[in-house]
């Protein structure tokens, strides 16, 4: 009988990318996917540890497919990803429900660890630091991705050490994959017909490989990239300010398919602040970073991160963020308030009252929110290039984004996906785009 696999992904795109990969790993022993999770032999929780809470709600989702399966079988529970890294001998002692523990690092193993469960019955964890031989295992099985948009994960890791993050331990060490492989992995997924390529890591543009004297960088990747006809589009995230390189910098004037949208995380807009995070940059050199692209690409917009509450933050560092806001005018961002993670440098800080902190996100969220609605609403009445993904649940409207990245909602065939199409917008809200196909771009898409 077929065994199926359920996956949950969480967190952030290289988790999305990881699971598809994780999918393709264990279809070579005889598991396919499911969408319906109550018919799953194996149920994997993909976790991330960025965001607050994200072990209660891992412990959260387990009691929830407990209750799915009271009077089923119990299926084989793998809790993968970030959180099962740094939680891993205390989940498995909490939770004798889970049955593998699986660091991002030990994808590569997951076929033989499953099939060792199977036949010992014995609880297991992998979270050894093998980035080299996980990428050199997966590498040697086809992407299956079949997206118009899809990630490409070409870097892991981070030797930045922020004070706040744990990805250093999560994911360890910066480490970029071999350049050949990538765009090999890039070719299966032209293959697959995708037409959008994002490429990712935890610090994405640190990309760097050498192969005999020869250096290869992310603006590398790019314009390789660019010579695939059948790929209409190229983004990259997530980035750092210490890493965007002058020939990074110029693909922005010399290439045609990169898209004029950077997301840069800046975390705060005082120097203050981003000293004690440890960020490695002031707001001097960011501003330096938007200036230079500005005067090689006016079309250009930025989007960022922002911790909100930061130990040590006064009003006067909290207006520096405002005031950057409102001089950049970023075209959508995330911000939070500050959490602690164990381990960290920043979790023994004392903290910003909850009350002051709550309030200061709710002012610069008010003004990212109103910055992100007065852009859509200038779009309206005017004709955008929109990359079509997919037909939405409806199964009426196309799905579809805008150069930058911003969602379009529409009518239209689905002879369309796949193509860059051209709609006229009609109305918008806070987070979409909605109009009509006034002409195809591209009728036929090789």
């Amino acid at each position: 009988m077929q065994q199926k696999v359920f996956i949950k992904t969480f967190g952030c795109q290289m988790n999305v990318y990881d699971s598809n990969r994780i999918i393709d790993s264990v279809e070579k022993i005889g598991y396919l996917k499911t969408e319906k999770y109550e018919e799953a032999n194996c149920y994997i929780l993909n976790t991330c540890h960025i965001r607050d809470k994200a072990k209660e709600k891992v412990y959260h989702e387990i009691g929830r497919v407990k209750k799915i399966f009271r009077k089923k079988k119990k299926p084989i529970i793998i809790v993968a990803g970030c959180v099962a890294q740094a939680e891993n001998k205390e989940m498995l002692k909490r939770e004798p429900f889970i049955d593998i523990i699986m660091g991002p690092q030990s994808y590569h193993k997951i076929n033989d660890t499953i099939l060792n469960h199977i036949k010992s019955k014995k609880r297991q964890e992998e979270t050894e630091f093998d980035t080299i031989e996980k990428f050199n295992y997966l590498n040697k099985i086809r992407n299956k991705d079949s997206n118009v948009s899809s990630f490409l994960t070409i870097q892991e890791g981070c030797d930045k050490f922020c004070s706040f993050c744990v990805v250093p331990y999560t994911r360890g060490p910066e480490y970029s994959r071999p350049f050949d492989q990538i765009i090999n992995d890039a070719k299966n997924l032209i293959k697959n017909g995708t037409k959008e390529i994002i490429l990712i890591g935890q610090n994405v543009n640190a990309y760097k490989f050498e192969k005999n004297n020869d250096i290869y960088r992310l603006s590398n990747l790019i314009l390789e990239l660019e010579n695939f006809s059948e790929i209409k589009r190229i983004r990259y995230t997530t980035s750092h300010p210490k890493d965007m390189t002058e020939d990074l910098i110029e693909c922005y004037k010399i290439s045609k398919k990169l898209m004029p949208l950077l997301h840069l995380p800046v975390q705060s807009g005082s120097n203050k602040i981003l000293n004690l995070m440890n960020r490695k940059h002031n707001i001097e050199e960011y501003l330096l970073i938007y200036e230079k692209l500005k005067k090689i690409n006016k079309n250009i917009q930025f989007s960022s991160d922002f911790i909100i509450g930061y130990p040590g933050e006064s009003n006067q560092d909290f207006n520096d963020t405002l005031n950057l806001i409102n001089k950049i005018n970023f075209i959508n961002s995330y911000s939070f308030i500050y959490s602690p993670r164990p381990g960290t440098t920043a979790s023994n800080l004392e903290i910003v009252k909850k009350l002051e902190a709550e309030k200061r996100l709710n002012i610069i969220q008010n003004q990212l929110f109103e910055n992100q609605i007065s852009r859509n609403k200038s779009l309206e009445g005017k004709i955008v290039e929109v990359l079509v993904e997919n037909k939405m649940k409806d199964k009426i409207k196309l799905f579809g984004r805008t150069e930058h990245m911003v969602s379009v909602i529409f009518n239209g065939s689905a002879a369309n996906i796949g193509k860059i199409v051209k709609v006229k917008i009609n109305s918008s809200n806070q987070n979409s785009l909605f109009g009509k196909i006034v002409e195809i771009q591209n009728k036929k898409v090789a």
